[in-house]
């Protein structure tokens, strides 16, 4: 090992140790229980079966997402992916792939076999994981590519270190020319820009649920403190339309706190409420959706989206591309700066605070439907990738 990182893998293991109380801790969480245990303890968690695969590193949910498409133009290799998050690690498990939790760095030396490519999504950059795939004879790719608005300064502040990182990677597919500008800045090379990949996502839905006769109105991917103003908002325009609110939250350990504070607005507000777990219907004035896996077919069936994860500064957007394919009329926050890229090809979108959200919905009304305007071929990409 370089001697930089000979020190940065010393540092790696004083932080294990540091964190080692709050580790066990959090492992007793709902959220963590699994992840933690697998990820700084190696519970369930062996090297791959493969030493010969093209391997995969996604962070969550929506990147584990944007792996379909790609994976579906890839034949007879052995297919290798990580993740970080355990709703990553479900939506993972769905493809014909070995799937892995990434080991905490202090782990990465022993856990990693040789691979013919490791391809990572978007922002997951870890120096073990760079080094040593790289010591090991892995080329290194990265794809969607970016660095964000909000967290670009961090990354220049600390340029030297990036500088070391990106040393390790071998070809950069950016989501735009502004990202390109950033990883150059950084000291990057071998940098082209295609897109942002999730254009190139098929959006299906996997059950068919019948249309309410009432306007239809979903709450996608909310986070805590995004659905009380949803909540507050839906019911003084209930007031004025005949309509229902669907709300999904985007983590499920949170399921039972928003059904408690949904339960409050329903009996303050002689509203009907139930959990779609137990009714598999949308019956109810509000309907809590705790079950995973449900919000492309919640949007098949809904007028108005508000998309969550924007009305606060810290989580930076979700999605836009899911309502609008489905051609629900969008309301989203104004801090969507981690999917800016995406929601430039979405049009007819609101931008609001969250003391706004009824103002909007009202607005909705005598707006068209959200629609994209573009898409992205994946193959010749991933054929060059692959090196075909």
């Amino acid at each position: 090992m370089k001697p930089f990182t000979v020190l940065y893998y010393l540092l790696s293991v004083v932080l294990f140790f540091v964190a080692l109380p709050l580790l066990i801790y959090l492992s007793f969480r709902q959220k963590y229980k699994e992840s933690i245990p697998s990820r700084f303890f190696l519970f369930n968690n062996p090297s791959f079966n493969s030493n010969n695969g093209v391997w995969f590193h996604v962070c969550s949910l929506g990147e584990a997402k944007a792996l379909k498409p790609i994976l579906e133009l890839i034949d007879d290799v052995e297919i290798n992916i990580t993740t970080v998050t355990h709703t990553g690690q479900a939506e993972a498990k769905k493809y014909k792939a070995d799937v892995r939790y990434l080991p905490y760095e202090m782990f990465i030396p022993f856990w990693i076999k040789k691979q013919k490519l490791l391809v990572v999504l978007e922002a997951e950059f870890w120096y073990m994981l760079f080094a040593v795939v790289s010591s090991k004879g892995t080329k290194v790719i990265l794809l969607n590519a970016r660095i964000s608005d909000k967290s670009v300064k961090k990354y220049l502040q600390f340029a030297w270190f990036y500088k070391k990182l990106l040393a390790n990677v071998d070809m950069i597919y950016a989501q735009s020319e502004v990202d390109k500008n950033r990883f150059i800045a950084l000291g990057a090379k071998h940098i082209e820009v295609i897109g942002n990949i999730k254009l190139a996502s098929k959006v299906i839905k996997t059950k068919e649920y019948a249309k309410p006769p009432m306007e239809c109105i979903v709450a996608g991917s909310t986070h805590e403190g995004e659905e009380e103003s949803i909540l507050k908002s839906f019911v003084k325009y209930k007031k004025e339309v005949d309509a229902k609110l669907i709300v999904v939250p985007r983590h499920p350990e949170r399921f039972e706190a928003v059904y408690e504070m949904m339960k409050n607005y329903a009996d303050s507000n002689s509203l009907s409420l139930s959990r779609l777990s137990r009714t598999n219907n949308f019956e109810s004035d509000l309907v809590l959706a705790d079950a995973m896996g449900e919000l492309n077919n919640i949007y098949a069936i809904s007028d108005v989206a508000i998309l969550g994860g924007a009305f606060r500064s810290d989580v930076g957007g979700h999605n836009p591309l899911e309502p609008a394919f489905f051609s629900c009329k969008i309301i989203t926050g104004k801090y969507f700066h981690d999917q800016k890229e995406l929601f430039k090809y979405v049009h007819h979108v609101q931008y609001v605070e969250a003391n706004e959200i009824y103002k909007a919905l009202l607005a909705s009304r005598e707006l068209p439907p959200s629609i994209v305007e573009e898409k992205i071929n994946l193959e010749p990409i991933i054929n060059k990738i692959l090196g075909k």
